[in-house]
């Protein structure tokens, strides 16, 4: 199943990729799980001071309120997003050893001109790999 964007909630990661850039950016993408359709796009801040041009981290804390709150809203967690600066939208090793199953992971390449490629990724059940997810842009 692909993963369903509509193109104004888009333009909103990608506003916060370009706005953090050279810095990786982080946020939620929330919705309809029956459907594969984001209908919530909630902005976290990248906590990380050592190494935030290559690395987020958020707070579980922050995290677990965040997701509550739109679950609160009535959206399922669908997955995450976040940006490479200056670096192909595709997953590391880093970014699969800490994915969770059955989600979604947008995956932004940004650059100081701002982002040029878009990708989402799923992990495998084996978790030896992501295999990408095709995104559908709606209106």
């Amino acid at each position: 199943m692909s993963l369903r964007i509509p193109r104004d909630l888009l333009r909103v990661v990608h506003d916060h990729a370009r706005e953090g850039h050279p810095h990786e950016v982080v946020g939620i993408l929330a919705g309809d799980a029956a459907t594969n359709t984001v209908r919530a796009v909630r902005a976290l801040v990248n906590e990380r001071a050592d190494s935030a041009r290559n690395r987020y981290r958020v707070s579980g804390l922050v995290l677990a309120r965040e997701q509550d709150a739109l679950e609160a809203q009535g959206h399922d967690i669908l997955g995450y997003y976040h940006s490479h600066p200056d670096h192909p939208a595709r997953w590391s090793d880093y970014d699969r050893d800490h994915a969770l199953p059955n989600l979604s992971y947008v995956i932004v390449s940004v650059f100081a001109d701002g982002p040029r490629d878009t990708l989402s990724w799923r992990l495998r059940d084996d978790r030896s790999a992501m295999d990408p997810e095709p995104i559908d842009l709606v209106d």
